[in-house]
């Protein structure tokens, strides 16, 4: 293992902690898409630097393929630990929401591997079959490159990938990439669902919107998926009309998404990500999950403050 593999030319690796930070991003990255956790994934990337630290570098073909390598594996042994803990979960489980750069939204699929709908379908695969997905579609690495990472052959790794792209596209909702357009129904969705006009939010409710909220058990949250324009409208219109205690809000990216976070007394209080197909929300993720919410400490920093008319403040 500690010869990596690849096609290079077998140059030494002389500089471990160099080596290591400019590879740290892609590792986090790789980590957060087979986890769906932003504090596992940071876990494992520390994981794999205290691994990194004990390899003998001079014998390191490919310092990224390894790195990737070490990475993988942690997080696919991480996840199949993880499985047992979500099945006892109580309600729906979200995964944990990430700040990301505005600039993601422009690219569509890379925006598309790190958004809710998408690491909620990668739930339902085995974690054999996530990483294999994330390893090539989010990242590109080759079959031949994953097998080795995995110790599978190629034709091994070609069929979990045909597999799991299958099981994907089958499960994954529709929605708009479009920021501007996604922008403009987040904005109305405030206004709509902090005055508790009812009507006004049914206008932007596509008739088989699904809600899906994640309190853990810890914060007030529905334990079942909300169906229906009808039920959801009611229960947004409900929950509009009971903000928390000095309430702020922003318009952040999470997740390669325009996102609405709000706090409650400088706290982090929930993050509500839409899906958006035809000018209306198809899907509803509601994160009250306080454990969840701690990586968005920062959105003050970076998000667009909002009135609670759902205007950006002047």
């Amino acid at each position: 293992m500690a010869e990596g593999f690849g096609e290079s030319e077998g140059v030494a690796v002389e500089d471990a902690t160099t080596a290591f930070n400019a590879q740290r991003e892609l590792l986090f990255g790789v980590a957060y898409r087979i986890l769906g956790s932003a504090a596992d994934a940071e876990d494992i990337v520390q994981d794999a630097w205290l691994r990194w630290r004990q390899v003998d570098h001079a014998g390191v073909l490919d310092a990224r393929a390894f790195l990737v390598q070490i990475t993988t594996r942690l997080a696919i042994d991480r996840l199949r630990s993880a499985h047992h803990r979500r099945e006892t979960y109580v309600g729906p489980w979200l995964p944990e929401p990430i700040l990301t750069s505005p600039d993601i939204a422009d690219d569509v699929a890379l925006a598309d591997t790190v958004s809710f709908a998408m690491l909620v379908v990668l739930e339902t695969l085995s974690p054999l079959e996530r990483a294999v997905f994330v390893l090539r579609e989010a990242f590109g690495f080759s079959h031949a490159e994953i097998g080795g990472m995995l110790d599978r052959s190629e034709e091994a790794v070609r069929q979990l990938a045909r597999r799991a792209r299958q099981h994907v596209q089958a499960r994954r909702p529709r929605y708009d990439t479009d920021p501007t357009t996604q922008r403009a129904v987040t904005q109305r969705f405030l206004a709509a669902s902090t005055t508790g006009e009812l009507d006004d939010l049914m206008r932007l409710l596509a008739p088989d919107v699904v809600l899906h909220s994640d309190g853990g058990g810890v914060a007030k949250a529905p334990v079942r998926l909300i169906e229906g324009a009808d039920k959801v409208g009611r229960f947004l219109a409900a929950i509009g009309q009971q903000p928390p205690p000095e309430p702020r809000g922003y318009l952040v990216t999470a997740n390669g998404q325009l996102a609405l976070y709000i706090t409650s007394r400088g706290e982090p209080f929930t993050l509500i990500s839409l899906d958006v197909a035809d000018g209306l929300i198809t899907r509803v993720h509601l994160l009250a999950n306080p454990e969840k919410l701690t990586a968005l400490r920062d959105a003050e920093n970076v998000g667009i403050p909002l009135d609670f008319g759902g205007s950006p403040e002047r």
